[in-house]
Protein backbone atom coordinates (compact mmCIF):
# COMPACT_ATOMS: atom_id res chain seq x y z
CA UNK A 1 0.00 0.00 0.00
CA UNK A 2 1.04 3.42 -0.73
CA UNK A 3 0.51 6.06 2.19
CA UNK A 4 0.24 8.84 0.02
CA UNK A 5 -2.27 7.09 -2.81
CA UNK A 6 -4.21 6.42 0.72
CA UNK A 7 -4.12 10.31 1.69
CA UNK A 8 -5.18 11.54 -1.81
CA UNK A 9 -8.25 9.13 -1.95
CA UNK A 10 -9.21 9.78 1.82
CA UNK A 11 -8.71 13.60 1.17
CA UNK A 12 -11.12 13.45 -1.97
CA UNK A 13 -13.62 11.39 -0.08
CA UNK A 14 -13.51 13.94 2.63
CA UNK A 15 -14.57 16.76 -0.46
CA UNK A 16 -17.28 14.45 -1.64
CA UNK A 17 -19.06 14.14 1.65
CA UNK A 18 -18.32 17.43 2.74
CA UNK A 19 -20.49 18.77 -0.76
CA UNK A 20 -23.08 16.26 0.51
CA UNK A 21 -23.62 18.10 4.03
CA UNK A 22 -23.15 21.76 2.77
CA UNK A 23 -26.12 21.58 0.37
CA UNK A 24 -27.80 19.60 2.96
CA UNK A 25 -27.39 22.45 5.51
CA UNK A 26 -27.70 25.71 3.03
CA UNK A 27 -30.84 24.09 1.14
CA UNK A 28 -32.85 22.07 4.48
CA UNK A 29 -35.40 24.99 5.31
CA UNK A 30 -36.58 25.31 1.80
CA UNK A 31 -35.71 22.11 0.03
CA UNK A 32 -38.85 20.31 -1.30
CA UNK A 33 -39.15 18.17 -4.43
CA UNK A 34 -38.36 20.55 -7.44
CA UNK A 35 -35.04 22.07 -5.30
CA UNK A 36 -33.96 18.46 -4.47
CA UNK A 37 -34.49 16.57 -8.16
CA UNK A 38 -33.80 19.23 -9.42
CA UNK A 39 -32.22 22.21 -8.62
CA UNK A 40 -34.86 24.57 -8.71
CA UNK A 41 -34.03 24.86 -12.77
CA UNK A 42 -31.34 27.47 -11.11
CA UNK A 43 -28.25 25.57 -12.87
CA UNK A 44 -25.92 27.67 -14.43
CA UNK A 45 -24.12 26.55 -17.97
CA UNK A 46 -21.01 25.73 -16.61
CA UNK A 47 -22.35 23.22 -14.13
CA UNK A 48 -24.51 21.80 -15.79
CA UNK A 49 -22.23 20.86 -19.16
CA UNK A 50 -19.74 19.23 -16.72
CA UNK A 51 -22.34 17.93 -14.83
CA UNK A 52 -23.96 15.96 -18.15
CA UNK A 53 -20.23 15.16 -19.28
CA UNK A 54 -19.57 13.60 -16.06
CA UNK A 55 -22.52 11.82 -15.32
CA UNK A 56 -22.03 10.52 -19.22
CA UNK A 57 -18.47 9.36 -18.95
CA UNK A 58 -18.39 6.19 -16.32
CA UNK A 59 -15.18 4.37 -15.05
CA UNK A 60 -15.48 3.36 -18.56
CA UNK A 61 -13.57 6.19 -20.54
CA UNK A 62 -10.79 5.85 -17.88
CA UNK A 63 -10.77 2.02 -17.68
CA UNK A 64 -12.63 0.09 -20.42
CA UNK A 65 -12.41 2.49 -23.40
CA UNK A 66 -8.39 2.63 -22.79
CA UNK A 67 -7.98 -1.05 -22.13
CA UNK A 68 -9.91 -1.75 -25.22
CA UNK A 69 -7.36 0.33 -27.82
CA UNK A 70 -4.05 -0.88 -25.68
CA UNK A 71 -5.47 -4.60 -26.47
CA UNK A 72 -7.32 -4.49 -29.88
CA UNK A 73 -5.70 -0.79 -31.76
CA UNK A 74 -7.58 1.93 -33.28
CA UNK A 75 -10.25 -0.34 -34.23
CA UNK A 76 -12.22 0.34 -31.11
CA UNK A 77 -12.17 4.09 -31.39
CA UNK A 78 -15.80 3.75 -33.09
CA UNK A 79 -17.84 3.97 -29.77
CA UNK A 80 -15.36 7.40 -29.13
CA UNK A 81 -16.72 8.74 -32.61
CA UNK A 82 -20.12 7.40 -31.94
CA UNK A 83 -20.21 9.08 -28.65
CA UNK A 84 -19.01 12.26 -30.02
CA UNK A 85 -21.69 11.94 -32.63
CA UNK A 86 -24.30 11.88 -29.97
CA UNK A 87 -23.58 14.42 -27.47
CA UNK A 88 -23.31 17.24 -30.30
CA UNK A 89 -26.74 16.18 -31.67
CA UNK A 90 -27.73 15.74 -28.59
CA UNK A 91 -27.21 19.21 -27.31
CA UNK A 92 -28.56 20.84 -30.94
CA UNK A 93 -31.62 18.98 -31.39
CA UNK A 94 -32.54 18.02 -27.76
CA UNK A 95 -31.20 20.00 -25.00
CA UNK A 96 -32.74 23.42 -26.00
CA UNK A 97 -35.78 22.04 -26.78
CA UNK A 98 -36.36 20.10 -23.86
CA UNK A 99 -35.71 22.76 -21.62
CA UNK A 100 -38.63 24.90 -22.98
CA UNK A 101 -41.21 22.07 -23.41
CA UNK A 102 -40.76 20.65 -20.20
CA UNK A 103 -41.47 24.09 -18.83
CA UNK A 104 -44.64 24.83 -21.16
CA UNK A 105 -45.63 21.36 -19.93
CA UNK A 106 -46.63 22.13 -16.37
CA UNK A 107 -43.01 22.88 -15.27
CA UNK A 108 -42.18 18.79 -15.42
CA UNK A 109 -39.37 17.97 -13.60
CA UNK A 110 -38.99 14.30 -14.33
CA UNK A 111 -38.64 12.22 -17.69
CA UNK A 112 -41.68 10.39 -17.45
CA UNK A 113 -43.59 13.46 -15.99
CA UNK A 114 -42.45 15.50 -19.04
CA UNK A 115 -43.65 12.70 -21.44
CA UNK A 116 -47.06 12.42 -19.47
CA UNK A 117 -48.12 15.82 -19.69
CA UNK A 118 -46.80 16.66 -23.17
CA UNK A 119 -49.85 14.45 -23.95
CA UNK A 120 -52.12 15.98 -21.11
CA UNK A 121 -52.96 12.44 -19.81
CA UNK A 122 -54.81 11.46 -16.64
CA UNK A 123 -53.77 7.95 -17.08
CA UNK A 124 -50.21 6.94 -14.67
CA UNK A 125 -49.42 4.09 -17.31
CA UNK A 126 -46.46 6.26 -19.00
CA UNK A 127 -45.17 7.43 -15.55
CA UNK A 128 -45.12 3.42 -14.00
CA UNK A 129 -43.70 1.86 -17.12
CA UNK A 130 -40.81 4.54 -17.04
CA UNK A 131 -40.50 4.57 -13.44
CA UNK A 132 -40.46 0.59 -13.42
CA UNK A 133 -37.66 0.39 -16.59
CA UNK A 134 -35.72 3.30 -14.75
CA UNK A 135 -35.31 1.53 -11.42
CA UNK A 136 -34.13 -1.94 -13.46
CA UNK A 137 -31.73 -0.11 -15.79
CA UNK A 138 -30.07 1.92 -13.05
CA UNK A 139 -29.98 -1.14 -10.92
CA UNK A 140 -27.35 -2.79 -13.62
CA UNK A 141 -25.90 0.70 -14.44
CA UNK A 142 -25.52 1.63 -10.46
CA UNK A 143 -23.47 -1.58 -10.26
CA UNK A 144 -21.00 -0.85 -13.32
CA UNK A 145 -19.69 2.28 -11.03
CA UNK A 146 -19.58 -0.47 -7.89
CA UNK A 147 -17.77 -2.52 -9.55
CA UNK A 148 -14.96 -0.15 -10.90
CA UNK A 149 -14.35 0.77 -7.33
CA UNK A 150 -14.32 -1.92 -5.81
CA UNK A 151 -11.27 -3.16 -8.78
CA UNK A 152 -9.95 -0.30 -8.08
CA UNK A 153 -9.57 0.37 -4.59
CA UNK A 154 -8.14 -4.26 -4.52
CA UNK A 155 -5.86 -3.20 -7.26
CA UNK A 156 -4.50 0.09 -5.00
CA UNK A 157 -4.53 -0.99 -1.30
CA UNK A 158 -5.02 -4.94 -1.35
CA UNK A 159 -8.53 -3.95 -0.21
CA UNK A 160 -11.29 -6.84 -0.56
CA UNK A 161 -13.29 -6.14 -3.89
CA UNK A 162 -16.31 -6.45 -2.00
CA UNK A 163 -14.99 -4.44 0.78
CA UNK A 164 -14.60 -1.83 -1.82
CA UNK A 165 -17.40 -2.57 -3.23
CA UNK A 166 -19.49 -1.51 -0.08
CA UNK A 167 -17.41 1.79 0.34
CA UNK A 168 -18.04 3.41 -2.14
CA UNK A 169 -21.68 2.16 -2.39
CA UNK A 170 -21.93 4.18 1.54
CA UNK A 171 -20.08 7.01 0.68
CA UNK A 172 -22.70 7.43 -2.86
CA UNK A 173 -25.33 7.32 -0.60
CA UNK A 174 -24.41 9.88 1.99
CA UNK A 175 -24.01 12.66 -0.26
CA UNK A 176 -27.04 11.84 -2.98
CA UNK A 177 -29.22 11.37 0.19
CA UNK A 178 -28.45 14.48 2.01
CA UNK A 179 -27.50 17.22 -1.01
CA UNK A 180 -29.53 16.13 -3.66
CA UNK A 181 -29.49 17.72 -7.19
CA UNK A 182 -27.52 20.48 -6.42
CA UNK A 183 -24.79 18.02 -4.73
CA UNK A 184 -24.68 15.96 -6.94
CA UNK A 185 -24.40 18.46 -9.59
CA UNK A 186 -21.42 20.40 -7.78
CA UNK A 187 -19.73 16.82 -7.33
CA UNK A 188 -19.82 16.02 -10.97
CA UNK A 189 -18.61 19.65 -11.86
CA UNK A 190 -15.23 19.08 -9.85
CA UNK A 191 -15.33 15.50 -11.03
CA UNK A 192 -15.14 16.54 -14.44
CA UNK A 193 -12.14 18.83 -14.09
CA UNK A 194 -10.67 16.22 -12.59
CA UNK A 195 -10.77 13.58 -14.97
CA UNK A 196 -10.00 16.23 -17.85
CA UNK A 197 -7.04 17.01 -16.09
CA UNK A 198 -6.01 13.26 -15.45
CA UNK A 199 -6.47 12.80 -18.83
CA UNK A 200 -4.22 15.72 -20.32
CA UNK A 201 -1.18 15.52 -18.20
CA UNK A 202 -0.87 11.61 -17.69
CA UNK A 203 0.62 11.02 -21.28
CA UNK A 204 1.95 13.75 -21.90
CA UNK A 205 3.86 13.26 -19.17
CA UNK A 206 4.90 9.28 -20.18
CA UNK A 207 6.02 10.82 -23.66
CA UNK A 208 7.90 13.31 -22.19
CA UNK A 209 9.75 10.40 -19.93
CA UNK A 210 9.78 8.07 -23.23
CA UNK A 211 11.58 10.67 -25.12
CA UNK A 212 13.87 11.53 -22.20
CA UNK A 213 14.85 8.07 -21.96
CA UNK A 214 14.99 6.65 -25.63
CA UNK A 215 13.41 3.32 -24.57
CA UNK A 216 10.25 1.64 -25.55
CA UNK A 217 9.05 -0.78 -23.51
CA UNK A 218 8.95 -4.49 -25.13
CA UNK A 219 5.97 -5.81 -26.91
CA UNK A 220 4.63 -6.96 -30.27
CA UNK A 221 2.61 -4.44 -31.49
CA UNK A 222 -0.86 -6.61 -33.01
CA UNK A 223 -1.46 -6.65 -36.97
CA UNK A 224 -3.73 -3.74 -38.51
CA UNK A 225 -3.18 -1.98 -34.32
CA UNK A 226 -3.21 1.45 -36.36
CA UNK A 227 -5.93 0.31 -38.44
CA UNK A 228 -9.60 1.96 -38.31
CA UNK A 229 -10.92 -1.29 -39.58
CA UNK A 230 -10.69 -3.81 -37.16
CA UNK A 231 -9.74 -6.67 -39.03
CA UNK A 232 -7.90 -4.94 -41.16
CA UNK A 233 -9.67 -4.92 -44.25
CA UNK A 234 -13.57 -4.01 -44.85
CA UNK A 235 -15.43 -7.14 -43.49
CA UNK A 236 -18.81 -8.10 -41.45
CA UNK A 237 -16.15 -7.62 -38.18
CA UNK A 238 -15.58 -4.52 -39.28
CA UNK A 239 -18.49 -2.93 -40.35
CA UNK A 240 -20.58 -4.30 -37.60
CA UNK A 241 -17.62 -3.09 -34.62
CA UNK A 242 -18.23 -0.07 -36.85
CA UNK A 243 -22.19 0.35 -36.89
CA UNK A 244 -21.80 -0.90 -33.00
CA UNK A 245 -19.26 1.88 -32.32
CA UNK A 246 -21.50 4.90 -33.69
CA UNK A 247 -25.02 3.31 -32.12
CA UNK A 248 -23.57 4.53 -28.93
CA UNK A 249 -24.37 7.72 -29.85
CA UNK A 250 -28.24 7.21 -30.23
CA UNK A 251 -27.70 6.31 -26.02
CA UNK A 252 -27.63 10.26 -25.42
CA UNK A 253 -31.40 10.61 -26.30
CA UNK A 254 -32.55 8.94 -23.89
CA UNK A 255 -30.38 8.74 -21.24
CA UNK A 256 -32.23 10.20 -18.39
CA UNK A 257 -29.67 11.20 -16.05
CA UNK A 258 -27.82 13.15 -18.88
CA UNK A 259 -30.74 14.70 -20.54
CA UNK A 260 -32.67 16.19 -17.11
CA UNK A 261 -29.46 18.52 -16.70
CA UNK A 262 -30.74 20.00 -20.22
CA UNK A 263 -34.18 20.89 -17.93
CA UNK A 264 -32.49 22.23 -15.40
CA UNK A 265 -30.38 24.95 -17.01
CA UNK A 266 -31.84 28.48 -15.78
CA UNK A 267 -31.97 30.39 -19.33
CA UNK A 268 -31.32 30.19 -22.92
CA UNK A 269 -28.35 32.49 -22.71
CA UNK A 270 -26.83 29.85 -20.09
CA UNK A 271 -28.24 27.11 -22.57
CA UNK A 272 -25.49 28.46 -25.41
CA UNK A 273 -22.81 28.47 -22.59
CA UNK A 274 -23.54 25.30 -21.80
CA UNK A 275 -23.91 23.74 -25.44
CA UNK A 276 -20.05 24.70 -26.04
CA UNK A 277 -18.81 23.78 -22.76
CA UNK A 278 -20.19 20.05 -23.05
CA UNK A 279 -19.24 19.51 -26.52
CA UNK A 280 -15.69 20.63 -25.56
CA UNK A 281 -15.30 18.91 -22.94
CA UNK A 282 -16.66 15.58 -24.18
CA UNK A 283 -14.55 16.29 -27.39
CA UNK A 284 -11.17 16.43 -25.27
CA UNK A 285 -12.19 13.49 -22.71
CA UNK A 286 -12.71 11.26 -25.70
CA UNK A 287 -10.33 11.97 -27.64
CA UNK A 288 -7.27 11.78 -24.54
CA UNK A 289 -8.81 8.99 -23.16
CA UNK A 290 -7.22 7.36 -26.92
CA UNK A 291 -4.40 8.72 -26.75
CA UNK A 292 -3.61 7.42 -23.16
CA UNK A 293 -4.66 4.10 -24.52
CA UNK A 294 -1.67 4.40 -27.50
CA UNK A 295 0.65 5.81 -25.15
CA UNK A 296 0.39 3.12 -22.98
CA UNK A 297 1.28 0.70 -25.51
CA UNK A 298 4.33 2.31 -25.98
CA UNK A 299 5.29 2.89 -22.41
CA UNK A 300 3.96 -0.27 -20.77
CA UNK A 301 4.72 -2.60 -23.67
CA UNK A 302 2.80 -5.56 -23.16
CA UNK A 303 2.90 -5.78 -19.01
CA UNK A 304 -0.70 -4.81 -19.13
CA UNK A 305 -2.53 -7.49 -21.67
CA UNK A 306 -3.81 -9.59 -18.82
CA UNK A 307 -4.91 -6.36 -16.89
CA UNK A 308 -5.57 -4.02 -19.64
CA UNK A 309 -8.30 -2.33 -18.13
CA UNK A 310 -6.02 -1.02 -15.30
CA UNK A 311 -3.27 0.86 -18.32
CA UNK A 312 -4.17 4.08 -17.10
CA UNK A 313 -3.65 3.15 -13.45
CA UNK A 314 -0.59 1.64 -13.89
CA UNK A 315 0.93 4.41 -16.08
CA UNK A 316 -0.24 7.45 -13.41
CA UNK A 317 1.45 5.49 -10.72
CA UNK A 318 4.53 5.28 -12.47
CA UNK A 319 4.89 8.78 -14.07
CA UNK A 320 4.35 10.48 -10.97
CA UNK A 321 5.47 10.71 -7.20
CA UNK A 322 3.21 9.00 -4.97
CA UNK A 323 0.41 11.29 -4.19
CA UNK A 324 -0.13 13.30 -7.56
CA UNK A 325 -0.12 9.91 -8.76
CA UNK A 326 -3.15 8.81 -6.15
CA UNK A 327 -4.98 12.22 -6.95
CA UNK A 328 -4.70 11.62 -10.85
CA UNK A 329 -6.31 8.16 -9.95
CA UNK A 330 -8.90 9.01 -8.38
CA UNK A 331 -10.71 10.59 -11.48
CA UNK A 332 -11.43 6.88 -11.71
CA UNK A 333 -13.24 6.66 -8.51
CA UNK A 334 -15.03 10.34 -9.72
CA UNK A 335 -16.03 8.88 -12.97
CA UNK A 336 -17.76 5.94 -11.16
CA UNK A 337 -19.22 8.42 -8.67
CA UNK A 338 -20.48 10.78 -10.70
CA UNK A 339 -22.48 8.62 -12.87
CA UNK A 340 -23.66 6.39 -9.96
CA UNK A 341 -24.84 9.85 -8.40
CA UNK A 342 -26.95 11.29 -11.17
CA UNK A 343 -28.35 7.95 -11.93
CA UNK A 344 -29.86 7.62 -8.15
CA UNK A 345 -31.08 10.81 -8.23
CA UNK A 346 -32.59 10.09 -11.87
CA UNK A 347 -34.33 6.29 -10.21
CA UNK A 348 -35.77 7.91 -7.28
CA UNK A 349 -37.18 10.82 -8.83
CA UNK A 350 -38.75 8.67 -11.05
CA UNK A 351 -40.37 6.34 -8.54
CA UNK A 352 -41.20 9.63 -6.12
CA UNK A 353 -42.44 12.12 -8.44
CA UNK A 354 -43.67 9.55 -11.02
CA UNK A 355 -45.28 6.71 -9.17
CA UNK A 356 -45.97 7.45 -5.36
CA UNK A 357 -47.26 10.75 -6.32
CA UNK A 358 -49.36 9.91 -8.94
CA UNK A 359 -50.81 6.56 -7.66
CA UNK A 360 -50.12 5.54 -4.22
CA UNK A 361 -50.28 9.21 -2.50
CA UNK A 362 -51.48 11.70 -4.58
CA UNK A 363 -52.01 14.35 -1.79
CA UNK A 364 -48.23 14.08 -0.68
CA UNK A 365 -46.18 17.27 0.30
CA UNK A 366 -43.21 17.97 -1.25
CA UNK A 367 -41.08 17.37 2.15
CA UNK A 368 -42.69 13.52 2.15
CA UNK A 369 -42.22 13.31 -1.98
CA UNK A 370 -38.36 14.13 -0.88
CA UNK A 371 -38.09 11.58 2.06
CA UNK A 372 -39.91 8.92 -0.35
CA UNK A 373 -36.79 9.60 -2.86
CA UNK A 374 -34.38 9.31 -0.50
CA UNK A 375 -35.60 6.23 0.52
CA UNK A 376 -35.41 5.38 -2.96
CA UNK A 377 -31.75 6.23 -3.63
CA UNK A 378 -31.09 3.57 -0.70
CA UNK A 379 -32.96 0.72 -2.15
CA UNK A 380 -31.48 1.02 -5.53
CA UNK A 381 -28.36 1.20 -4.37
CA UNK A 382 -28.03 -2.16 -2.22
CA UNK A 383 -29.61 -4.07 -5.31
CA UNK A 384 -26.97 -2.14 -7.36
CA UNK A 385 -24.41 -3.18 -5.07
CA UNK A 386 -26.21 -6.69 -4.72
CA UNK A 387 -25.81 -6.78 -8.62
CA UNK A 388 -21.76 -6.22 -8.16
CA UNK A 389 -21.76 -8.98 -6.19
CA UNK A 390 -23.03 -11.36 -8.59
CA UNK A 391 -20.03 -10.29 -10.79
CA UNK A 392 -17.69 -10.37 -8.15
CA UNK A 393 -15.34 -13.38 -7.26
CA UNK A 394 -13.20 -16.02 -9.19
CA UNK A 395 -14.93 -17.54 -10.84
CA UNK A 396 -17.89 -14.51 -10.35
CA UNK A 397 -21.26 -15.81 -9.76
CA UNK A 398 -23.15 -14.40 -13.07
CA UNK A 399 -20.23 -13.93 -15.93
CA UNK A 400 -22.32 -11.14 -17.55
CA UNK A 401 -21.81 -9.38 -14.40
CA UNK A 402 -18.37 -9.31 -14.19
CA UNK A 403 -16.85 -6.29 -16.30
CA UNK A 404 -17.52 -3.42 -16.26
CA UNK A 405 -17.98 -2.40 -19.40
CA UNK A 406 -20.94 -5.34 -20.12
CA UNK A 407 -22.83 -3.56 -17.70
CA UNK A 408 -22.34 -0.13 -19.17
CA UNK A 409 -22.81 -1.88 -22.37
CA UNK A 410 -26.38 -3.13 -21.31
CA UNK A 411 -27.67 -0.63 -19.50
CA UNK A 412 -26.52 2.29 -22.24
CA UNK A 413 -28.48 0.29 -24.83
CA UNK A 414 -31.65 -0.22 -22.85
CA UNK A 415 -32.42 3.64 -22.07
CA UNK A 416 -31.02 4.28 -25.56
CA UNK A 417 -33.60 1.89 -27.20
CA UNK A 418 -36.79 2.74 -24.19
CA UNK A 419 -36.42 6.57 -24.60
CA UNK A 420 -34.87 7.73 -27.58
CA UNK A 421 -36.95 7.31 -30.09
CA UNK A 422 -40.03 8.89 -27.87
CA UNK A 423 -37.93 11.44 -26.66
CA UNK A 424 -37.21 12.80 -30.27
CA UNK A 425 -40.73 12.18 -31.73
CA UNK A 426 -42.20 14.53 -28.79
CA UNK A 427 -40.11 17.23 -29.92
CA UNK A 428 -40.60 17.10 -33.36
CA UNK A 429 -43.66 15.25 -34.28
CA UNK A 430 -46.92 16.67 -33.79
CA UNK A 431 -49.06 13.77 -34.36
CA UNK A 432 -47.49 11.23 -31.89
CA UNK A 433 -49.77 10.54 -29.46
CA UNK A 434 -50.35 9.00 -25.70
CA UNK A 435 -50.70 5.13 -26.86
CA UNK A 436 -47.83 5.47 -29.22
CA UNK A 437 -45.40 6.98 -26.90
CA UNK A 438 -45.86 3.84 -24.26
CA UNK A 439 -45.74 1.26 -27.46
CA UNK A 440 -42.35 2.75 -28.44
CA UNK A 441 -40.90 2.52 -25.07
CA UNK A 442 -41.57 -0.66 -24.19
CA UNK A 443 -41.37 -1.70 -27.96
CA UNK A 444 -37.51 -0.60 -27.86
CA UNK A 445 -36.86 -2.01 -24.16
CA UNK A 446 -38.38 -5.56 -24.77
CA UNK A 447 -36.35 -5.85 -28.49
CA UNK A 448 -33.26 -4.38 -26.96
CA UNK A 449 -33.13 -7.15 -23.90
CA UNK A 450 -34.48 -9.95 -26.29
CA UNK A 451 -31.50 -8.85 -29.15
CA UNK A 452 -29.22 -9.13 -26.02
CA UNK A 453 -30.27 -12.07 -24.70
CA UNK A 454 -30.50 -14.46 -28.14
CA UNK A 455 -27.99 -12.56 -30.74
CA UNK A 456 -25.48 -11.24 -28.03
CA UNK A 457 -24.10 -13.82 -25.77
CA UNK A 458 -20.58 -13.66 -26.65
CA UNK A 459 -20.65 -9.77 -26.24
CA UNK A 460 -21.05 -10.48 -22.34
CA UNK A 461 -19.67 -13.28 -21.82
CA UNK A 462 -22.29 -15.94 -21.38
CA UNK A 463 -21.71 -18.99 -22.82
CA UNK A 464 -23.65 -19.56 -25.75
CA UNK A 465 -22.48 -17.94 -28.95
CA UNK A 466 -24.57 -20.00 -31.71
CA UNK A 467 -26.07 -16.79 -32.50
CA UNK A 468 -24.38 -13.88 -31.79
CA UNK A 469 -24.26 -11.05 -34.54
CA UNK A 470 -21.77 -8.78 -33.21
CA UNK A 471 -23.94 -6.12 -33.18
CA UNK A 472 -24.80 -3.80 -30.59
CA UNK A 473 -28.63 -4.15 -29.42
CA UNK A 474 -29.06 -0.61 -29.19
CA UNK A 475 -29.80 -0.26 -32.93
CA UNK A 476 -32.19 -3.21 -33.40
CA UNK A 477 -33.94 -1.87 -30.24
CA UNK A 478 -33.54 2.10 -31.38
CA UNK A 479 -35.25 1.22 -34.85
CA UNK A 480 -37.83 -0.91 -33.63
CA UNK A 481 -39.12 1.45 -30.57
CA UNK A 482 -39.29 4.30 -33.41
CA UNK A 483 -41.27 1.74 -35.93
CA UNK A 484 -43.60 1.29 -33.19
CA UNK A 485 -44.43 4.72 -31.86
CA UNK A 486 -45.05 5.79 -35.09
CA UNK A 487 -47.13 3.11 -36.39
CA UNK A 488 -49.45 2.76 -33.01
CA UNK A 489 -49.66 6.74 -33.12
CA UNK A 490 -50.98 6.38 -36.98
CA UNK A 491 -53.78 3.67 -35.86
CA UNK A 492 -54.90 4.88 -33.16
CA UNK A 493 -57.04 8.33 -32.26
CA UNK A 494 -55.20 11.83 -33.03
CA UNK A 495 -53.33 14.37 -30.17
CA UNK A 496 -56.54 16.31 -29.21
CA UNK A 497 -56.69 19.62 -29.92
CA UNK A 498 -55.25 20.80 -26.17
CA UNK A 499 -52.24 18.47 -27.42
CA UNK A 500 -51.64 19.86 -30.49
CA UNK A 501 -52.38 23.32 -29.51
CA UNK A 502 -49.64 23.03 -26.99
CA UNK A 503 -47.06 21.16 -29.68
CA UNK A 504 -47.74 24.68 -31.82
CA UNK A 505 -47.44 27.02 -28.72
CA UNK A 506 -43.72 25.26 -28.49
CA UNK A 507 -42.83 25.63 -32.04
CA UNK A 508 -43.97 29.34 -32.04
CA UNK A 509 -41.69 29.63 -29.02
CA UNK A 510 -38.34 28.10 -30.69
CA UNK A 511 -37.84 31.46 -32.28
CA UNK A 512 -38.33 34.12 -29.72
CA UNK A 513 -35.46 35.16 -26.76
CA UNK A 514 -36.09 34.51 -23.60
CA UNK A 515 -37.33 37.39 -22.41
CA UNK A 516 -40.06 36.75 -24.23
CA UNK A 517 -40.69 33.12 -24.12
CA UNK A 518 -40.71 34.10 -19.94
CA UNK A 519 -43.48 36.86 -20.48
CA UNK A 520 -45.37 34.32 -22.76
CA UNK A 521 -45.27 31.52 -19.80
CA UNK A 522 -46.43 34.17 -17.70
CA UNK A 523 -49.25 35.42 -19.40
Amino acid sequence: MRIGELIAFILYFTIVLGMGVYFFVRGRKDMGEKSFFLGGRKMSGLIAALSAGASDMSAWVLMGLPGSIYLAGMGQVWISVGLLIGTILSWFLVAPRLRRYSMLADDSITIPQYLTRRFKSSSSVLQVVCAVIFVVVYCVYGASSINACGTLLNTLFGLDPRAGMGIATAIIIAYVFLGGFNAVCWTDFFQGLLMLAALMITPIVAVAMLGASGAVAPGTIPEHYYNFLSSGKFDWKSVSDMLTGLGWGLGYFGMPHIIVRYISIKSEKEMKKSRWIGISWTTLILLMASVVAIVARKYLGDSMLDSKNLVFVEMARRVFPVFIGGVVISAIIAASMSTADSQLLAASSAFASDVYKTSIKKNASDKNVMWVGRIVVIVISLLAFGIAMLGSGNPPIVPAFSTIMSLVSAAWAAFGAAFGPVILLSLFWRRLNYKGAVTGIVTGFVVDILWMILFNFEYYGMNSVAYNTNLYEILPGFVAGMIAAIIASLLTEAPSKEVTDLFDKFKALESLEEEDLATDQNA
